[in-house]
């Protein structure tokens, strides 16, 4: 049995790779590292030993080595630090199903370190899809406001919102490439439009190239799909959301009551 120690984690192979197996090396590699990483030898934010010393311990190719890490990083499982190396990432059970709560101030809840990538931030004039739901006239302009949302660092979720322009003048002048800068919070201080209740769709489907190559997911690939509008109190929609969501990478839970009401703890 070879062994490797490395920054206070001792991490066994254990004779994983076994080339009589039916079952590629990289997939053996993989799933070792994957079991080293649930059973605590490689703990959350730990740091993975090095490709050299991946590759003395498991006694097989670079190229095998990089094929397994490249699959945990497709999962999530582990992230990479420029110029530090290869961590595990802290992985919650799910993240609550909200339509009131931000994705910044969701994924700070969970100890997770939000982030975004701006797609697009346009002003269009909304086809009858979106204009039905916001209660607009056809052809209203609205904001289009598409992100790519990072947990971190990894690429999780697509979403993209419309919002009526006539309530939002000037949103587009913000700088939406900041990080971590909220639609929700920049609705309630500047434009004082406080959502209030929302509905949410739930459905699934195969992701679009573009979808699979932002989220890193090998086609084809199923993605969760999680569609929302949001309201004021006084029942005017506030904004239409759609969310293209990483199988792996943001899980949903639902919380519920037995009188069907949402419950938060």
């Amino acid at each position: 049995m070879k062994t490797l120690e490395t920054e206070d984690t001792l991490i066994a192979a254990q004779s994983v790779v076994d080339r009589g197996d039916p079952r590629p090396l990289h997939k053996q590699v993989y799933e070792a590292l994957l079991a080293a990483i649930d059973d605590g030898r490689l703990p959350l934010r730990g740091k993975l030993p090095s490709e050299r010393e991946l590759v003395d311990l498991y006694a097989v190719s670079r190229i095998t080595i990089r094929h397994a890490i490249r699959e945990l990083i497709q999962e999530g499982v582990v992230h990479s630090q420029p110029g530090k190396g290869l961590y595990v990432t802290e992985r919650g059970g799910g993240f609550e199903l909200q339509v009131l709560k931000s994705f910044t101030s969701i994924a700070l809840a969970n100890g997770r370190n939000p982030g975004h990538q701006l797609i697009e931030a346009s002003l269009v004039r909304a086809p009858l899809e979106i204009s039905r739901p916001l209660f607009l006239a056809p052809g209203a302009e609205v904001v289009v406001l598409s992100r790519l949302r990072l947990l971190d660092n990894i690429p999780a979720v697509i979403q993209t919102d419309w919002i009526p322009a006539a309530r939002v003048p000037g949103l587009l002048d913000l700088d939406w490439g900041v990080a971590n800068r909220s639609l929700y919070e920049e609705l309630r201080e500047r434009y004082r439009i406080f959502p209030k209740r929302g509905q949410t769709t739930l459905s699934a489907r195969l992701a679009g190239e573009d979808e699979a190559r932002l989220l890193q997911l090998p086609l084809p690939a199923a993605v969760l799909t999680v569609d929302q509008i949001a309201f004021d109190d006084n029942n005017r929609p506030v904004n239409m959301t759609a969310l293209v969501h990483h199988p792996t990478r943001y899980p949903l839970t639902l919380l519920q009551s037995e009188t069907g009401d949402f419950t938060q703890y």
